[in-house]
């Protein structure tokens, strides 16, 4: 079951329309609380949230899905398109974002991708992941550099992670956006070098050696320099 948060009946008619022709089930709230409570029913399985509601704004509902469930896929819907917007969507926990007036097609890609995702086996890996006197806890979400406790956003800890795991070669833009976002690479926008640079300021900024590189024109690569 899909959920679609969204206040404007037109759009949130259209939506769970076409969710319904392509197979999904799918239910509509118009009221970022109503939307909340629906959420956490056992047989939701995604969110489709605009920003903009009335009662509870979608940033809040997202953030409080999050520190529930933390694992229910979540889609910022909204007609705000800057590289802030994206980002404090992102710092929500959002998993994805779809600036209005968008394609439909879209939209069915980002869902498939997300529930394809949230239903895959899990593959075996350590649980700590470790680079350069950093190491990441993939159960407690604790990041630490030479013992010292660095507080990240979850967006920040799923790019971190990504590093970790593929250190010492250039990761693209599109990769990053492909992997830890699961959306295709929008030059329009610099979300992911803004990402970059908070991570940047938590990981490097304060340490001698630095973790975190830019390749000009070829993208990022985690290593000791």
């Amino acid at each position: 079951m899909i959920l679609i948060i969204e206040d404007d009946e037109r759009i949130a008619s259209l939506v769970k329309m076409g969710l319904e022709e392509h197979g999904y089930q799918a239910m509509v709230a118009y009221d970022g609380q109503t939307g909340l409570r629906l959420a956490f029913n056992d047989d939701i399985e995604l969110v489709i949230t605009d920003i903009i509601l009335p009662k509870t704004n979608g940033i809040d509902v997202c953030k409080e899905i999050k520190e529930k469930k933390p694992h229910l896929p979540v889609i910022m819907l909204t007609a705000l398109g800057t590289t802030d917007d994206k980002v404090e969507g992102f710092d929500a926990g959002a998993d994805d974002y779809l600036v209005k007036p968008f394609d439909f097609r879209e939209l069915l890609v980002r869902i498939r991708a997300l529930l394809k995702r949230n239903t895959a086996q899990a593959q075996p890996q350590a649980f700590l992941l470790k680079y350069g006197g950093l190491e990441l806890n993939l159960h407690t979400k604790i990041v630490k550099r030479e013992g010292r406790e660095l507080s990240l956003t979850p967006k920040e800890l799923k790019l971190l992670q990504y590093m970790l795991q593929n250190p010492e070669r250039v990761l693209s833009r599109a990769e990053i956006a492909e992997n830890v976002w699961e959306t295709t690479f929008d030059t329009g926008t610099n979300f992911i070098d803004v990402y970059i640079n908070y991570l940047r300021k938590k990981v490097d900024k304060d340490f001698t050696t630095k973790l975190i590189h830019t390749k000009p024109g070829l993208g990022f690569i985690f290593k000791q320099e």
